[in-house]
């Protein structure tokens, strides 16, 4: 099996049904919640569901066509208009309060379409690639693209290092699958927390 099917199959679980029709983890977390109980932060330093639905989104595009393959990003002008965001950082080393306000302003209807945007986004170029190329090294002036974007926030330079030196590969895997799986796992503990019930 390829690198890439192998990826794609293990993903497929960790987005929206919408874009892959099959089970999902994702919506096992996020699905069938209104606005208000997409923003509730049950604790002091808790994430809210709809920063992590958008930081999750925002990492995986950042780092799969900025870092892994060089082409744009699917956040754009429109994406921020859309999402009422004013940062194009993915998150990472956000302050109490800048994670209180992401959460107040973000837009929850266009955060679920970015994310699935960016998902479908991903299973498209990652399609496209060959072991060969996953196996290529991400190197500075990969991680270099992600900086100018704006992507990397003041607070987050720690992952400068973390993210080169490794194949593309691993880099996909991290941040396609472990980065959303722990953030799923998050998600549905922060939901069962607040006493919502379960999704689909």
């Amino acid at each position: 099996m390829s690198i890439a099917r192998m990826f794609l199959d293990q993903h497929a679980y960790l987005h929206s049904g919408d874009i892959t029709n099959g089970p999902s983890f994702s919506d096992q977390a996020f699905a069938d919640l209104t606005d208000a109980q997409m923003r509730v932060r049950p604790g002091k330093g808790v994430n809210s569901l709809a920063w992590l639905l958008w930081h999750m989104a925002r990492t995986e595009d950042v780092n799969v066509n900025l870092v892994i393959v060089n082409r744009g990003q699917v956040f754009d002008e429109t994406w921020a208009r859309r999402l009422n965001v004013s940062r194009a950082d993915i998150g990472t080393g956000m302050t109490e309060d800048e994670v209180g306000d992401l959460t107040e302003s973000l837009d929850i209807a266009a955060a679920r379409a970015y994310r699935n945007s960016v998902g479908r986004r991903t299973r498209e170029v990652v399609a496209s690639l060959g072991d060969s190329y996953l196996e290529e090294i991400v190197n500075p002036a990969d991680v270099a693209r992600a900086t100018a974007a704006g992507a990397i926030g003041a607070r987050a330079g720690w992952l400068l290092e973390f993210m080169q030196n490794q194949p593309r590969a691993t880099r996909l895997l991290t941040v396609g699958i472990t980065h959303n799986a722990r953030h799923i796992g998050e998600a549905q503990t922060l939901r069962s927390f607040a006493g919502f019930a379960g999704g689909r």
